[in-house]
């Protein structure tokens, strides 16, 4: 885990010549109204890696794409009724968006006003380490005063009272669990009981947003303590009725940590769930899954092969050929997450490995040899395959002729 840092000035993000000239451009127009805030200033103080730079200013919207193109700088509109306008710089994109007050909240979105005071703009985010802001010198700014200490502990606290911001935006329950996994020490109890309280409200938002979480959440390189917390507090039960309990999720991560794996949100997900077809479709409808992904859950639960980590290479070479290759990683992933002491390994590094062989027979070399075109072609096919098969993947000369 990296270590939180106290000065964040030397960092490559902060020292960039876009990122300068962006600041420059905001400065100009209006001195000491822009800090960088939010993921950029969070990460830089915990010690890792900054992805994206977002800037907090006291400028207009219309003010921000004055001043941007003054500059020369590319600004777009993306999002300016609440405030956000986007400069790109050689494909570079910085969102800036101007210090707001919540007006009206309904759980799902903001109606919003603009403000020129920094302790308003902090008032109305989620977490007291995402309410940290940094000026161009690198000076940090902690409006909610919990903020830095928070880094320090690595402690997930919500600002203010915890279920007015879940009430505000019932998004933030699970952002709640996908921080603690990614950031977090020990999961809040202030926030966790508050989450508990609030977890109906995660019916108003989208599923696609919902799926998002979850994948983020178990993507994180350690999640079982907060997919735990989340299970204990009823949450997880609330988005996903069909995790009875965490068993394969925390077999899963034992084999990451005893065999070198590192697993993906998806594999980790299928860990959670039964394999009943029915189920798993009823799973991909209600959070709106991508077709590629519906199809891997339908394909997962439909693997007809029977593997087990005590048969022979020659063996599971059979099934692995008559079996997708991710369905049957993802099955033979699955059953070795039920009981990980068992020697699955060699097996499920062999499908992640093996290259499925091309049958070398086709339907024109049989014509060639004479035989009719019709049904008899498809059957002596099958039958040539067959023999293939069961002899290692290898053609004898006498089959070939």
């Amino acid at each position: 885990m990296s270590h939180p840092v106290t000065d964040i000035t030397a960092q490559d993000w902060f020292q960039a010549a876009s990122t300068r000239q962006v600041m420059d451009a905001l400065e100009k127009a209006c001195p000491g109204g822009a800090r960088f805030v939010g993921g950029c200033v969070r990460n830089a103080l915990l010690g890792v890696p900054v992805s994206d730079v977002d800037i907090a200013t006291q400028l207009k919207p219309e003010e921000t794409m004055a001043a941007l193109k003054a500059a020369g700088i590319r600004a777009i509109p993306t999002g300016i009724e609440h405030g956000t306008i986007t400069a790109v710089i050689e494909h570079e994109p910085f969102e800036i968006t101007t210090l707001r007050r919540d007006i009206e909240t309904d759980g799902r979105h903001a109606v919003v006003a603009f403000t020129d005071d920094w302790n308003e703009d902090a008032a109305r985010r989620d977490f007291r380490m995402n309410a940290l802001y940094a000026d161009r010198q690198g000076k940090i700014h902690d409006p909610t005063g919990g903020g830095i200490a928070d880094i320090a502990s690595r402690k997930i606290a919500f600002i203010g009272d915890a279920r007015e911001r879940l009430r505000e935006d019932h998004l933030r329950n699970l952002r709640f669990f996908r921080f603690s996994a990614w950031y977090g020490h020990e999961i809040d109890a202030t926030g966790l009981a508050a989450c508990a309280a609030e977890k109906d409200g995660l019916e108003q938002i989208a599923a696609e947003r919902i799926w998002k979480e979850i994948y983020r959440l178990l993507d994180a390189p350690s999640p079982l303590a907060s997919v735990t917390a989340m299970h204990e507090a009823g949450v997880l039960q609330t988005i996903l009725p069909e995790c009875e309990d965490l068993s394969r999720l925390s077999g899963l991560l034992r084999i990451e940590d005893g065999h070198g794996y590192r697993f993906t949100g998806f594999d980790r997900f299928l860990s959670l769930l039964p394999r009943d077809e029915v189920a798993l479709r009823v799973v991909a409808e209600r959070l709106r899954m991508s077709g590629q992904e519906r199809t891997r859950l339908v394909k997962f639960a439909r693997a007809e092969q029977v593997f087990a980590p005590d048969m022979s290479d020659e063996t599971a070479k059979v099934g692995l050929y008559n079996e997708d290759d991710q369905a049957a990683e993802d099955l033979i992933l699955w059953q070795w997450s039920e009981d990980p002491d068992k020697s699955w390994g060699p097996l499920f590094s062999l499908a992640r490995n093996w290259e499925r062989p091309v049958f070398p027979v086709t339907g024109a070399d049989l014509l060639a040899k004479g035989i009719p075109a019709g049904p008899a072609i498809g059957q002596s096919l099958r039958e040539l395959e067959q023999v293939w098969i069961r002899n290692g993947f290898k053609m004898k000369p006498k089959l070939a002729e």
